[in-house]
């Protein structure tokens, strides 16, 4: 706002500068109001994330033509162009109305249908609306056919689309177009009526029922029945059975529609079915498909396509798959014109194939065949009541009632090993339908007449006794038998005979024979009894015989060892008196020898023995001058002879272990020292000081101190009187 300023003067100059500011300002802000309220009234502003649908309320065009609800050429209604983020200039809000709405999002991984609710109608036998070149809807001119080149070349459809949107962001005009998506469905909500929208929900409804915004996988396990054992199931991948619905209908007589663009290198190639212009161009017809869908993820219109996942098809090892085909044009017969039961056709052909499948897993439409399982490897039936195989091909037969020649009535058990080539199991399934038929039909009723014509001809003991030979012509025959039937009878294996009544006739017939058997086996026990005591006593005899001769040869072995052992002892006493002469001849030798050896020894002993007493004598003589010559030496020193005998006595009573100066006085004898008896006195006194307590000298030393001192002294003195040795 611009500031109003008033300028009060004298005079009238001042006021009319005044009226005119007033007036200028007045403009400007009646201009700028007026600018505002244009710009609200054309002004149009729409977020980046948002269109805008625009609705013409009036136009000079007038309105819409009929049988449409969007306006091309600018007439009244709403309009097939959308205005995009921004701001847009001339939409006179008394002219026209913007309606807001969300751009359409399809989230990663899931599918969006659509539907158009305006364009060609759709003809009575279409039931989807062909896809039109629109840029996947978002061009509404395109879409209703409004081209530079040619008018409504190929102008879309109203109603559900064949097209579907992938993930990602679209701005499509919800005036022409409702999109379906799995959290969402984007349309102008005071657009539809009741019916409308209630249709809308309920499309919605189904198709997350059925999963069609989420992109179809095959091959995901699925259970089935095991072909081997029909009471087990097992796990197997699966394969998709697509039913089309659109598209031309199937002729009449026909029940699946032929495979169509399933080439890649084809233009038409609708890759499995995602491409739904493509199979219509080739040809495609509605219904069931005979070319299923194998493993992968596909994105399928379900509008368009439904699928159905089975199990794969499985041939077990030891089997093989003949394939009876209801579809498929009008083959040749390959049998002959001698085989009158059915048709063999080739593969791709309507009925019985001639070659199977063998083992493995098949993408098979069960829908346009049957797969009929047949062993090859050798199975075992057993006409046995209450027993059967895990094949359960023998569950409805039961042991074979029999009538002897003799009236007797056994149920009989049996066996039969079956084979089946495989390159003949067509033939067997053309004849029969399938290996059950084969068994219960044909094979029972056969192998049950030719035992009970058997068992007329013979008795119950013949039938009993003869089971080895009645099986090996049985065997003969089943196998001629067999042959008419393409199947090969690998053995017969027959087993006992018995009623259903415990304790029967056949009990008490076979109890008789043990009775008789046991009999026949007692005589023949007996009579082997008695040839084994002939033989014992044989035995017994040979044996005592054997036992005396056994002491008449050790009697005269003994004989023979004692002259063995006299010549021995003779021979001894020979040798060792031969030995005696020659040890005495050897004795007197040595004591020869002996007796010279001590002459010369004492010969020897007595010169030793002299020349010895003359050396010891030198060497004593040459000791004694020596030692005399230090004794004198010694005396010499002290002067007196006297004085160094007394130094020699006082050394020896030094080392004497006799105190010098007694504990104990003992007196005895007279008083010249001598004892008046003599010896006897002397040897009494020694007694009594021994006992009294008074040591004497050990071994062979001195008795006394008295006498030890008197020996020495004596000693002395003789060493003195006498003088050095010469």
């Amino acid at each position: 706002m611009f500031p109003l300023t008033v300028v009060f003067a004298e005079g009238s100059t001042a006021l009319a500068l005044g009226s005119s500011a007033a007036l200028i300002l007045g403009g400007v802000l009646a201009l700028f109001v007026v600018a505002i309220i244009a710009a609200w009234l054309a002004l149009r502003h729409i977020p980046n994330q948002q269109v805008g649908v625009v609705e013409k309320l009036w136009s000079r065009k007038g309105s819409v033509p009929e049988g449409r609800i969007i306006a091309l050429d600018g007439e009244a209604g709403y309009q097939a162009d959308l205005l995009r983020g921004g701001l847009h200039f001339g939409l006179w809000r008394w002219q026209y109305r913007v309606h807001k709405v969300a751009l359409v999002t399809i989230p990663q991984g899931q599918i969006g249908y659509v539907y158009a609710r305006d364009g060609d109608p759709l003809p009575p036998s279409q039931t989807l609306a062909r896809v039109a070149p629109c840029n996947y809807f978002q061009d509404a001119r395109a879409f209703l056919g409004e081209t530079a080149d040619t008018e409504r070349p190929s102008a879309g459809q109203r109603g559900r689309q064949r097209g579907v949107l992938r993930e990602g962001v679209y701005a499509i005009n919800p005036a022409l177009f409702v999109v379906i998506t799995e959290d969402a469905v984007y349309h102008l909500h005071h657009l539809l009526d009741h019916r409308e929208s209630q249709a809308v929900t309920s499309w919605h409804q189904k198709l997350k029922e059925a999963g069609g915004f989420r992109p179809l996988i095959v091959g995901v396990p699925v259970t089935a029945a095991d072909p081997i054992h029909p009471d087990k199931s097992m796990s197997v991948d699966s394969i998709g059975i697509v039913t089309i619905h659109d598209g031309p209908s199937l002729p009449v007589g026909e029940i699946i529609a032929p495979a169509v663009g399933t080439d890649p290198a084809d233009a038409n190639y609708h890759n499995n079915y995602q491409d739904p212009e493509a199979f219509l161009r080739a040809g495609g017809l509605r219904g069931r498909q005979y070319a299923p869908i194998t493993d992968g993820t596909y994105f399928l219109n379900r509008w368009f396509a439904t699928v159905e996942l089975i199990p794969k098809t499985v041939v077990p090892i030891g089997h093989v798959g003949v394939v009876v085909s209801y579809y498929g044009r009008a083959g040749r017969d390959v049998s002959g014109d001698a085989f009158r039961h059915g048709e063999r056709v080739s593969e791709g052909e309507r009925g019985v194939w001639e070659r199977p499948l063998g083992p493995g897993k098949y993408p098979f439409n069960t829908y346009a065949g049957q797969v009929i399982h047949v062993p090859t490897t050798n199975f075992v039936l057993h006409w046995i009541t209450g027993k059967t195989e895990a094949h359960r091909f023998d569950e409805s037969l039961r042991s074979i009632d029999l009538v002897t020649r003799d009236a007797y009535e056994p149920m009989l058990p049996l066996s039969v090993v079956v084979h089946i080539d495989y390159q003949r199991a067509p033939s067997v399934i053309q004849r029969f339908g399938d290996v059950k038929k084969l068994i219960t039909q044909t094979l029972d009723p056969m192998l049950s007449a030719y035992f009970r014509d058997i068992a007329h001809k013979k008795t119950m003991l013949e039938l009993l006794h003869e089971r080895d030979a009645i099986q090996m012509e049985a065997r003969a025959e089943l196998r001629n038998k067999f042959r008419e039937f393409d199947i090969e009878c690998v053995d017969v294996l027959i087993g006992k005979p018995q009623t259903e009544e415990a304790g029967g006739k056949i009990e008490t017939l076979l109890e008789q024979l043990r009775l008789r058997q046991l009999s026949i086996e007692q005589l023949e026990t007996y009579e082997r009894q008695r040839a084994a005591a002939e033989k014992l006593r044989t035995l017994n005899e040979a044996q005592a015989q054997a036992a005396v001769q056994a002491q008449l040869t050790n009697a005269k072995a003994q004989v023979n060892i004692a002259e063995s052992q006299g010549e021995a002892d003779l021979a001894r006493a020979r040798k060792q008196a031969e030995q005696a002469v020659v040890s005495a001849d050897a004795d007197l030798a040595r004591a020869k020898r002996q007796a010279e050896q001590k002459v010369l020894t004492a010969e020897a002993e007595s010169k030793k023995q002299v020349l010895e007493g003359k050396g010891e004598g030198q060497k004593v003589m040459q000791i004694g001058v020596a030692e005399a010559t230090v004794l004198l030496r010694k005396a010499a020193a002290f002067g007196d002879p006297r004085l160094y005998a007394l130094s020699v006595v006082v050394d020896k009573l030094s080392h004497s272990a006799q105190p010098l100066v007694p504990e104990r006085v003992f007196m005895a004898g007279a008083n010249d020292g001598k004892s008046p008896n003599g010896m006897l006195g002397m040897l009494m006194d020694l007694l009594v000081a021994e006992k009294s307590g008074f040591r004497l000298a050990d071994g062979d030393g001195p008795s006394g101190l008295k006498e030890f001192s008197d020996r020495m002294t004596k000693e002395a003195l003789d060493s003195l009187a006498n003088g050095p040795a010469k």
